[in-house]
């Protein structure tokens, strides 16, 4: 779901909620995602994912991209127009490990300077608030975090917490998403599902 490619008529909620909490949420969230790519094997780069048509390396390439955005629309208040290309194309090279883990510092640095969640950033759908844009991302980490873990055998059951933020985040616009080519439609989960089989569920996952 990277910006430049935009999930589609998202609602600006301008962030709300406590800043230091959409913060908080949002580092744990890139981090749940980081430990994971810690954990692919060099032989399962190439291996399939629940994202159609997505290789491991793909999922790890298209989350890396959405972190290198965060700096320049949250710190340089760049358009859509204005970062044009500089992203297109393999940002992974022959270190995927190195250039995930140097594109989540920096936009955990980005959204983490003073003010920066009170700024306007302009996305393909139109101008947004940092703070809804960081939950926004924090939920994108969440989902594909799971799915990077299904992809590589690795524990699927995510911090409670996590899953219940990503959820909340989701719910407002999960009927437009589901429109979109970046998600399945939602699959009815089982009766007393937890929230991470609900947000898994409303998101076209199978858990």
């Amino acid at each position: 779901m990277s910006q430049h490619e935009s999930d589609t008529n998202r609602p600006d909620t301008g962030g709300a909620g406590d800043k230091s909490d959409i913060l908080r949420r949002h580092g744990e969230a890139i981090a749940l995602f980081g430990t994971r790519v810690h954990q692919v094997r060099d032989d399962q780069w190439d291996a399939p994912t629940p994202c159609e048509a997505w290789t491991v390396r793909d999922l790890v390439g298209h989350l890396t991209v959405e972190q290198l955005w965060v700096p320049r629309l949250v710190r340089d208040g760049a358009t859509i127009e204005e970062v044009g290309d500089e992203f297109d194309g393999d940002q992974l090279g022959d270190d995927p490990v190195g250039a995930w883990d140097r594109a989540a510092v920096a936009a955990v640095a980005a959204f983490s300077e003073p003010g920066a969640l009170d700024r306007t950033v302009h996305l393909s759908s139109g101008p947004s608030g940092a703070g809804a844009y960081c939950s926004q991302m924090m939920m994108d980490a969440v989902v594909h975090a799971w799915d990077l873990s299904r992809a590589i055998g690795a524990d699927e059951q995510l911090p409670p917490e996590a899953a219940s933020a990503a959820l909340r985040e989701v719910e407002p616009y999960a009927d437009d998403l589901a429109s979109t080519p970046m998600f399945a439609d939602p699959v009815p989960p089982p009766p007393g599902a937890d929230d991470l089989t609900r947000l898994l569920c409303l998101l076209g996952r199978r858990p």
